[in-house]
């Protein structure tokens, strides 16, 4: 199955050539064999992280958004809420996967904010095109992005298929 990638890496100190996390989930993906389409950083802001999720999906037709960074306990870190205003259905077991996955390797696990939700794909006029998408918040260290790809990866194919109305 051909799954299209986006990631946006949400980050007030790092550029595209810093940042490693981001690149270290571009080789991982296209080792799966899937294709990223794009790859960002935006500034921790609202605004900007929710923009790049909707241009994402919207203009890019990501099938999932990997998110990097924003997810922890500072004030800048707003990357679940920029999710929730552009995603209506939340899909907490891949976030919970992930922090259990990530906690048997570090009790800082539990500190994540991370969230997963579908967004409803629009076409140019605004209207619901009849297509999900998933977007996946990671925090934004290597070690962790690497560690909660291992976390989730087996199960995106699938999650893709009932996205796309396949049955179990």
């Amino acid at each position: 199955m051909d799954i299209k990638f986006a990631i946006v890496t949400c980050s007030d100190t790092r550029t595209i050539e810093q940042d490693e996390a981001g690149s270290a989930l571009v080789g991982l993906i296209e080792g799966a064999g899937w294709r990223v389409v794009s790859h960002v950083v935006v500034c921790d802001d609202a605004r900007a992280i929710s923009d790049a999720i909707r241009a994402a999906t919207d203009e890019l037709d990501a099938d999932i958004v990997l998110t990097c960074g924003g997810t922890g306990l500072s004030a800048r870190d707003v990357t679940p809420e920029a999710t929730a205003v552009v995603c209506e259905r939340d899909v907490p077991g891949i976030a919970e996967a992930i922090r259990a996955y990530s906690l048997a390797k570090t009790r800082r696990a539990m500190l994540s904010r991370a969230r997963c939700m579908q967004r409803l794909v629009r076409g140019s006029d605004g209207s619901f095109t009849g297509r999900l998408a998933l977007v996946i918040n990671f925090p934004g260290s290597t070690k962790a992005a690497r560690e909660c790809w291992e976390a989730v990866s087996d199960q995106l194919e699938h999650a893709m298929k009932m996205s796309a109305g396949g049955g179990h």
